[in-house]
């Protein structure tokens, strides 16, 4: 009862259809004035559905130059351990690792690889495609919302969201289950963490000892979202903007990056993207919770108005919308895709 009431008294948890409902009619309106449900599609032209759904990770890597991500390997649906270990020997990534769906869907099937046992079971159980990825070295993280009309050469920055991730410390005394238990957003995560640690939550920290017990910054997976919106500075938007410059058809998007310091991620130092999300991006520093839900409601509604400007432009430019029948084909896939992922 005390998670279900923090639930319903909290908006960020509630399902993301309730919370869209307005956003809904807006799309409506945006959809008859494209005169084409699926205007997304034009938002990135060189993004499968503009990276509105059913879009490959891996492609997208492949359009960013490699200086600015971890090493990444495409893995297909029931490639062989052996052969498996043979791509990450070939390519250098090393443990830990991640390895995560190539078409993934809110953090589902996102595991941190520590060993080869883990490797083994994650291949088993995937009926998917996957990527494996070199564990990015970097302590923080943020999402960086990226927006630039095609006519421009210069882009911007819409919202910046900084990530906390679920860190426990230990004081000598209680289990990890217990300290988890300590905290409610830590709390709903716990059916997860026992399936990923097992009775390793029964082991007692030291005191002051720390663990990081989801090693990436997702909110589905219980990482706290804060508003850092106010960090925007010329020299990061500066740094941002060469950066998706880079990106041949890259005009709408969240880049989430892991960092050392703020002076680092300005200078474009010691940082990584660790995803480029394309017109399913949300602007995830909605999800501060010091923000109302009228606030995400008016920052869903200035996002979408870009996308939708920015598939016109791409559209009169010569980038096709989907047809309804190819769009409802690859949404249907979604979800198909979807109900695997969150099986797993």
């Amino acid at each position: 009862m005390k998670l279900l009431f923090h639930k319903i008294t909290h908006w960020e948890y509630w399902p993301f259809q309730i919370v869209y409902i307005p956003i809904y009619f807006l799309w409506v309106f945006y959809s008859l004035k494209a005169k084409s449900i699926f205007f997304f599609n034009a938002t990135n032209p060189t993004i499968k559905n503009g990276g509105f759904m059913m879009e490959s990770k891996k492609a997208i890597y492949n359009l960013i130059p490699q200086r600015y991500y971890p090493k990444t390997e495409l893995i297909i649906e029931g490639t062989s351990l052996e052969e498996i270990l043979k791509i990450m020997e070939f390519s250098g990534i090393n443990y830990p690792l991640i390895a995560k769906p190539d078409i993934g869907l809110r953090g589902s099937g996102v595991k941190k690889i520590d060993t080869i046992a883990d490797l083994k079971r994650y291949a088993e159980k995937a009926n998917f495609d996957y990527i494996v990825q070199d564990l990015i070295p970097f302590e923080n993280e943020v999402g960086i919302f990226y927006v630039r009309y095609p006519h421009e050469k210069t882009g911007k920055i819409t919202g910046i969201v900084s990530k906390e991730f679920l860190i426990i410390t230990g004081d000598g005394i209680a289990t990890i289950e217990q300290l988890i238990k300590k905290n409610p957003r830590y709390e709903l995560q716990l059916k997860v963490l026992q399936q990923d640690y097992g009775k390793k939550l029964f082991k007692i920290l030291s005191k002051g000892e720390k663990l990081n017990l989801v090693p990436y910054g997702n909110h589905a997976r219980g990482a706290k979202f804060i508003d850092g919106s106010h960090w925007t500075t010329p020299k990061l938007t500066e740094t941002i903007n060469e950066m998706c410059l880079q990106i041949p058809g890259f005009y709408f998007g969240r880049l989430d990056v892991m960092y050392t310091t703020f002076e680092d991620l300005e200078q474009g130092k010691n940082c990584a993207i660790v995803e480029l999300n394309g017109a399913a991006s949300e602007p995830t520093h909605i999800y501060d919770p010091k923000h109302s839900l009228l606030f995400a409601w008016k920052e869903l509604a200035r996002h979408i108005t870009y996308m939708y400007e920015i598939s016109v432009e791409n559209h009169k430019a010569g980038n096709p919308y989907l047809s309804h029948k190819e769009g409802m084909k690859e949404y249907r896939l979604h979800l198909e895709q979807s109900k695997r992922i969150v099986n797993f």
